[in-house]
């Protein structure tokens, strides 16, 4: 108990140094804050009223960032599943998990702007660099979720299908698979979401999407045109954000 509440000590003095850093080293000046608002209320009051005109441009290219979020999760899942088995102690030994599990650090360690940055240098533009982009980025935390539901199951039914003399894919799906799979739909749908909001912004760097609407008509001063898009990307977030916790109660 001594040494928790040293460590939880230590753990407090060193937020509070981190905090007290931040403020000190950086040039924040709320001056600057406050006479910025006539800037920012401009900036707005060019926004309105939105532009009902770019409907079709809304349409398609929200079409398009659906489209690349559900194909890039389709990946992120199918490169997930083997690779969170591999990530699992449960399932693998400790050098293979534990180099599987540095693997999937690092591809989380990439800004997804980068990665969607390359595949656009790669393949061009258009929505194919944003799948893969998106199922590359959510890989990495798609697996580590993967790893975690397998190691965080009971371990009875496991090892009653060990003594048997059963195998690594008969213990995964006998014993493992049963108690996983509500973890795992919640976790994937989750993940979808994040896809979702990920896909809006790839269209900045020409990776497809409604995102790259925005940036066109910012771009052109076209601010009214923006708005409009602005309020479909609100729309269309709260909307999969209703259905996502809709499927996760389902799954709870």
């Amino acid at each position: 108990m001594r040494f928790r509440g040293i460590g939880g000590f230590a753990a407090s003095t060193l937020v509070a140094g981190a905090i007290l850093w931040s403020f000190m080293t950086t040039d924040v000046e709320f001056s600057r804050l406050l006479s910025a608002g006539p800037r920012i209320a401009e900036f707005l009051g060019r926004m309105f009223p939105p532009d009902p005109t770019v409907m079709r441009e809304i349409m398609k290219g929200g079409a398009e960032t659906l489209r690349i979020a559900i194909l890039g999760s389709l990946g992120a899942v199918v490169l997930s599943a083997p690779l969170g088995i591999l990530a699992s102690e449960t399932m693998v030994s400790p050098p293979l998990y534990r180099t599987v599990r540095t693997l999937l650090a690092f591809i989380r360690a990439i800004p997804l702007i980068l990665v969607a940055m390359l595949m656009v240098g790669a393949v061009g533009l258009g929505p194919l660099p944003g799948i893969i982009a998106v199922a590359f980025h959510a890989t990495g935390m798609l697996a580590k979720f993967y790893a975690e539901a397998i190691d965080g199951v009971s371990r009875a039914p496991i090892a009653a299908l060990e003594s048997a003399g059963a195998g690594p894919l008969a213990r995964l799906r006998h014993a493992i698979w049963p108690q996983m799979a509500p973890v795992i739909a919640r976790d994937t749908i989750f993940r979808f979401e994040l896809n979702l909001r990920e896909s809006l912004i790839l269209g900045i760097v020409g990776a497809g999407g409604i995102g790259f609407y925005i940036q066109t008509y910012v771009r052109s001063f076209q601010y009214d045109k923006a708005a409009s898009v602005t309020l479909a990307v609100i729309i269309m977030v709260v909307a999969i954000e209703a259905i996502n916790v809709a499927l996760r109660r389902r799954f709870a």
